[in-house]
């Protein structure tokens, strides 16, 4: 028998069934904050049982399976972030993406529901959708805008170099969060009148987030929802990671509502985790579809031509798709001039 009619082992199986294992310990040092404490100096297994209140029977193994990770190195005892776990995992650094991941591991619990939405199409986090008192909880909405800035981290640079951003004179970050995306597109094209449109209770965490960034001013918030409430003025609107919270009807109703607000000669630019035959990076785009599947009553991760067809149906032309990102896709349309 030749090598090539050998018949494939089961290990590859095996690791992808046990993957969860390795996530699980990951989140879980994110939640009890494991690289912060270790990004101020080494410690052996006891010495970080002690500062994070861990009772010593699992920790040893804990400490090994992030080794094995890769995301913790042990010399003489002692253990130390990573490269990678320094410069991302530790919340005094800016770089920290912790937030996402602190995200993530709200969302683990809904992935044991898998099944039952398979059988019954239905979302599987009722807490997920119950977004009044979602955003009437000022700790649990301050942890979630944490989470899209780490979300949208890589987003912000790619955006403000893949436009032409000189077209324009002004652009409002619809669906905005705490600012973060407006505020790399401020940074990047000081010409630019960024702004961000979000609900109102964000407002206090957004004036926050802006004197951090020392942009107090530059970036201006504007409250509403932009299903119901008046948009506000400027030539580009940006919508991300928004229309895979919604379904099809709310997308082409946000759509149709940037068209009628924008001038002649504005632009719509949607940027999502778009599922892309061209590209087959984007395959694994359908985990993220089954996610917001899993958290929405109607979200998802849309094919492209989706988002084309609602731009065109709302009356953009010049519509187009190109690469934003590894994962996301950017979607751009143009209201005619007359």
């Amino acid at each position: 028998m030749t090598t090539t009619d050998q018949k494939p082992g089961p290990a590859a199986l095996l690791d992808l069934g046990t993957s969860f294992w390795a996530a699980k310990v990951l989140l879980t040092a994110v939640e009890i904050d494991l690289f912060s404490l270790l990004a101020r100096g080494p410690l052996d297994a006891a010495g970080i049982a002690e500062r994070l209140g861990l009772h010593p029977r699992a920790v040893p193994d804990f400490l090994g399976a992030l080794r094995a990770e890769g995301l913790l190195v042990e010399q003489d005892g002692e253990y130390r972030n990573s490269a990678a776990a320094d410069i991302y995992l530790d919340k005094a650094k800016p770089s920290y993406v912790g937030g996402f991941l602190t995200m993530v591991n709200w969302q683990y619990h809904g992935w044991g529901k898998l099944g039952d939405l398979l059988r019954t199409g239905r979302m599987q986090n009722e807490r997920a959708a119950d977004f009044a008192s979602f955003y009437a909880n000022p700790e649990v909405l301050a942890r979630f805008m944490a989470a899209m800035d780490g979300a949208s981290r890589a987003i912000g640079p790619a955006l403000a170099h893949a436009v032409d951003w000189s077209e324009h004179a002004s652009v409002v970050d619809l669906g905005g969060a705490r600012g973060n995306l407006a505020a790399e597109l401020a940074k990047a094209h000081p010409h630019l009148a960024a702004g961000c449109f979000d609900l109102p209770p964000i407002e206090p965490l957004f004036v926050e987030h802006m004197e951090r960034l020392k942009l107090t001013g530059r970036v201006r918030f504007h409250g509403g929802d932009f299903f119901t409430d008046e948009l506000p003025p400027a030539e580009a609107y940006v919508v991300g990671h928004v229309m895979h919270d919604w379904d099809a009807e709310h997308n082409r109703l946000l759509a149709r509502r940037a068209f009628e607000a924008l001038p002649p000669g504005g632009s719509l630019m949607v940027y999502d985790a778009m599922i892309d035959p061209e590209r087959p990076e984007t395959a694994r785009n359908h985990l993220l579809s089954l996610n917001m599947q899993l958290l929405t009553a109607g979200g998802a991760e849309y094919p492209v031509r989706d988002y084309l067809s609602w731009l065109r149906e709302a009356g953009f032309t010049d519509v187009s798709a190109t690469p934003l990102t590894a994962s996301d896709t950017l979607v751009r349309g143009r209201k005619p001039v007359r």
